[in-house]
């Protein structure tokens, strides 16, 4: 256990309209088990995560309590909150962070969308936020990366050895993230008129604070279900593991 308590957001507000299904993603079964109760069961057994806030759809707690909630046990002694999501990530990120009103030293935002979490990779982040104040998941790419002008054209090839697809749960000190995107949404009309795109907490840090952030290695299977070809990897890993 850690001196300093954790807690973990799980976001599972979105629609998943690429994922071309009358379903929201989060509830989709993956292997006999909703999508969303994969990295739930994780934060649930984790003694690292000492609670957890839900953000979800609006007007769709019940549901989520009876479908998802109810299969992984433990779960409902550990989740403190469920909270509407907002209309961009960004804005459910805030709203889970303004929902902590226990004690917390820190904070692990995860995307339901990615079931593969592990013990090992939660882990692996508490070791480097309790040192630094902050601690991203993710993996140095495999692949060349090109960046493009509007017309799809190269601009630059940065060096592969330097380049990483980041991934979640992105853990921060409790303080650092929620200053962090205070600051954030103090701001959010000049960024919207600059065009500037909050895509991942690093970013709100990074941009906000001028902190520098700390990626950690986490899993190559760490993936993000978008899609249905997404769907069929998961599967298949799941076969794999037996």
């Amino acid at each position: 256990m850690t001196c300093k308590p954790s807690t973990a957001i799980l976001l599972a507000a979105g629609k998943g309209t690429r994922m071309g299904s009358g379903v929201r993603k989060q509830y989709m079964m993956l292997c006999g088990q909703p999508l969303l109760a994969y990295s739930l069961r994780t934060l649930t057994e984790s003694p690292l995560i000492q609670d957890i806030v839900m953000v979800i759809p609006d007007g769709e707690e019940a549901y989520i309590r009876q479908n998802i909630t109810a299969l992984v046990p433990g779960a409902e002694q550990k989740i403190r909150a469920y909270v509407p999501g907002g209309s961009e990530r960004y804005a459910s990120v805030y709203h889970g962070i303004e929902a902590i009103t226990w004690p917390c030293g820190y904070v692990y935002i995860h995307d339901g969308a990615r079931p593969f979490i592990d013990e090992e990779m939660l882990q692996r982040l508490f070791a480097a936020v309790s040192q630094e104040g902050t601690a991203v998941a993710g993996m140095p790419s495999k692949d060349t990366v090109k960046l493009t002008d509007d017309t799809a054209h190269v601009t630059d090839t940065p060096d592969r050895r330097r380049v990483w697809l980041v991934q979640t749960p992105q853990t921060f000190e409790y303080a650092l993230i929620k200053t962090a995107y205070e600051k954030l949404f103090s701001h959010i009309d000049d960024l919207k008129s600059q065009e500037i795109s909050i895509t991942d907490d690093a970013m709100v840090v990074e941009q906000m604070l001028h902190r520098r952030v700390r990626l950690v290695e986490a899993s190559y299977r760490n993936i993000k279900v978008t899609t249905p070809e997404d769907l069929l990897i998961a599967e298949a890993f799941i076969r794999n593991r037996g």
